[in-house]
């Protein structure tokens, strides 16, 4: 029998990659019916609309699809310099924790944008979008992304497949998990599509909840690794920070 997977960090839980990608499946709701129609997650489907209206001449349509998915890639770029620069404030911090900061505070900025407003919102949340995918990649040691599911589909029937054949458990279990953060973003999606005809712009807010649990929950399990690390190792917590934290990017 194999044993249970345990996450070696707070960002590797399932109930952390839930919350995640339900607001990942409402960002992307929202936007497609509150802004425009456009995707701010599946960049993707921009970019074969923009190569469409390129095609036909319709240049300020090409531009609307153009923007997010620079924005996308500023993001990602975001992430990553974060992840570089984060000096650690207190024990229980971590760079992904200011990741999740800097999402809730635009999604919020977003939901007060009129429409107007709709090609900088939509390059906010497809921002926000690439910050997500960028820094949370992993649920259980496995990939996955919090933002779309065509990964996340193939992972789960590929397993679903090899424990048919081999009836191991933890393919199962991998599966399950699989399956699980799916039905999450489609709980998410269902949201962002049914309030968003009664709440418009303003439902982008309801991503905020979401991620500030997460980020509580990230910071309740950091700070019981870190306590336990410090009674094991007789350091102080801030010296738990580095020799138990090797690889201070995870």
């Amino acid at each position: 029998m194999e044993k249970r997977y345990r996450a070696k960090q707070a960002s590797d839980s399932l109930l952390v990659g839930c919350l995640l990608s339900a607001s990942g499946g409402l960002q992307d709701a929202y936007t497609y019916n509150v802004r425009d129609e456009v995707f701010a997650n599946a960049q993707t489907g921009n970019i074969v609309l923009m190569g469409q209206n390129i095609a036909l001449g319709n240049w300020g349509a090409a531009l609307r699809y153009l923007l997010p998915l620079l924005a996308f890639a500023a993001g990602v770029y975001a992430a990553e310099s974060i992840r570089t620069h984060f000096r650690t404030k207190g024990v229980a911090m971590h760079w992904r924790h200011e990741v999740l900061l800097v999402e809730a505070v635009l999604l919020f900025a977003v939901g007060w944008m009129p429409q107007e407003m709709n090609l900088l919102a939509n390059v906010l949340v497809s921002f926000v979008c690439a910050m997500q995918v960028e820094s949370f990649r992993e649920l259980e040691g496995n990939s996955y992304a919090t933002t779309m599911c065509i990964g996340n589909l193939r992972s789960a029937m590929e397993n679903l497949y090899y424990w048919k054949k081999t009836r191991e458990d933890l393919r199962r279990h991998k599966a399950a998990v699989y399956g699980i953060v799916i039905l999450f973003f489609l709980i998410g999606a269902a949201i962002g599509g049914v309030l968003s005809r009664r709440w418009a712009e303003r439902t982008i807010l309801l991503c905020c909840p979401p991620l500030l649990l997460a980020f509580a929950l990230m910071l309740r399990i950091r700070s019981r690794r870190l306590r336990f690390l410090s009674l094991m190792t007789g350091a102080e917590e801030d010296e738990a920070v580095v020799t138990g934290e090797v690889d201070s990017s995870q």
